[in-house]
């Protein structure tokens, strides 16, 4: 059912809130820091995880595509209230932080192409019964 994917979505927006707070606190940082971001990597690697165990129906993953489809404009929207004057005037620390997570995202864009890459390969393995590699052995006999 969709609403279990929306029950997932939940259960990892307050986990990745939970998350966000405690790392404010333990940095001395009055607010949440990357809750809605981790609550996002939550949802991604539980929902694979429960993908990979036959645990989704397909209904569920519906739900979960869609609202990973629309989470994208939330954390727009949530990172527009932030305080950037304040951010930026608090010293070198916030834009060093903010170039290096910009750095550590566009070097995680080749690895991730890879490991899709390989699941794709995985999937399509060519000597099982009926797959495109076996037809045209077969043909070409």
């Amino acid at each position: 059912m969709i609403i279990y994917g929306v029950a997932l979505l939940s259960i990892c927006t307050l986990a990745g809130l939970f998350i966000g707070d405690l790392l404010g606190v333990l940095l001395g940082v009055p607010s949440n820091v990357g809750g809605v971001g981790i609550a996002m990597i939550l949802l991604i690697f539980g929902g694979n995880w429960l993908a990979r165990r036959g645990l989704l129906a397909a209904k569920t993953e519906q739900g979960i595509e869609f609202w990973s489809a629309i989470y994208i404009p939330i954390v727009v929207a949530m990172a527009a209230q932030q305080n950037v004057v304040g951010a930026l005037s608090s010293g070198p620390m916030v834009i060093l932080a903010g170039l290096l997570a910009v750095g550590l995202s566009f070097a995680m864009v080749p690895v991730l192409d890879r490991l899709g890459r390989q699941d794709a390969a995985v999937e399509k393995k060519p000597h099982e019964p009926g797959s495109a590699a076996q037809s045209v052995a077969s043909v070409q006999r």
